[in-house]
């Protein structure tokens, strides 16, 4: 491992205590926000959010839908903030993530569903935030302060603030268990970097693949190579790859296929090692495959839980990228930590 010489390798090591103190501080305020989920009992979500916050509820969305049977639709935040328009949510929920609160058009979208009839909830690093002020709920992701560009310990705090809402508003007494054992997983996670994908990242693209609640996480992970490396990636669903994507792919191509031990673990096990054999680099997640390259992982207690230290992995090895390419990831260029969008 190198020394750590960047904020974000810091940041990145200093995930296990931010999502530790995450569950100590923040338990009064997620359980609150629980029972009053419980007590609407919505038929339905909503989540606003940009960025990586966005790929935070696409994970989010995927734990609502497969432990509670609640949908979550993403909503634009320019449905509010640019065209002004109304939306039926009477006994709805809005889930709003921002690491800093601060977005004008987070906070517009939050103020309408409010007024629209949703119950608002809040994901902000930020408890003094314009969107920490407006809404009904807010729940502080106590990641502390983060000074890198590059979202890391606010991504997984976000996410797993939203995880144990939605496991006490499910009453899930083993994800609960799980969630309170990530810290110690999630530092064995941070110890990985995986070299044998870094040696294969010799050219300017790479495909990173998904499936289920770990497709939030490819996600996450393409924008962090562009924002932090320049290196253009795309994040597919493994059950859409082979629509056509695939056919850019050509011999040393490199791939990054997450897995989590979940029921999409089999199925994405067999596309990576099917692109494998097209000769590309395929890296997986999974030992399930044949063809592709298994790369160490750390798994948690629960399959909800696991893509969370994939991603720790994932971000300890994209900065060791981008700085083995002279490129500084504290400062992307044309970057800020904050982007206020109407």
């Amino acid at each position: 491992m190198a020394d750590a010489t960047t904020k974000m390798r810091q940041e990145v090591q200093e995930i296990p205590s931010a999502v530790d103190r995450l569950l100590k501080r923040g338990d009064s305020a997620i359980r609150d926000a629980s029972t009053a989920l419980q007590n609407l009992d919505p038929t339905y979500l909503i989540s606003v959010a940009r960025g990586s916050s966005d790929h935070a509820c696409t994970y989010l969305k995927y734990v609502s839908e497969l432990l509670l049977g609640c949908p979550v639709a993403s909503v634009g935040p320019s449905v509010a903030s640019v065209y002004g328009a109304s939306l039926k949510l009477d006994g709805a929920a809005c889930l709003s993530v921002s690491q800093s609160g601060q977005s004008p058009d987070i906070v517009e979208m939050t103020r309408s569903a409010r007024a629209d009839g949703a119950m608002t909830f809040a994901l902000t690093n930020n408890e003094d935030s314009r969107l920490a002020a407006i809404a009904d709920h807010v729940l502080p992701i106590h990641a502390g302060p983060e000074l890198s560009v590059a979202a890391t310990k606010t991504f997984i705090n976000s996410a797993v603030a939203g995880l144990a809402l939605l496991a006490h508003w499910k009453g899930d007494s083993d994800l609960i268990r799980a969630i309170k054992a990530l810290p110690e997983h999630l530092a064995k996670a941070a110890q990985l970097d995986w070299p044998e994908i870094r040696q294969a990242l010799t050219g300017g693209s790479v495909f990173t693949l998904g499936r289920g609640p770990v497709f939030a996480i490819s996600n996450e992970a393409a924008l962090k190579f562009k924002e932090t490396c320049q290196i253009h990636a795309e994040s597919y669903s493994s059950a859409e790859v082979l629509h056509g994507p695939v056919s850019i792919v050509d011999r040393g191509f490199p791939v990054i296929a997450f897995a989590a031990a979940d029921a999409g673990e089999a199925p994405l096990a067999d596309i990576a090692d099917q692109i494998a054999a097209k000769g590309a680099s395929v890296f997986a997640t999974t030992s399930k495959v044949r063809n592709a390259t298994l790369v160490e992982h750390v798994r948690t207690d629960h399959p909800l839980c696991d893509p969370l230290s994939l991603l720790v992995s994932f971000y300890a090895m994209v900065e060791r990228v981008a700085t083995e390419r002279g490129i500084d990831p504290d400062a992307p260029r044309h970057l800020k930590k904050v982007t206020e969008t109407i």
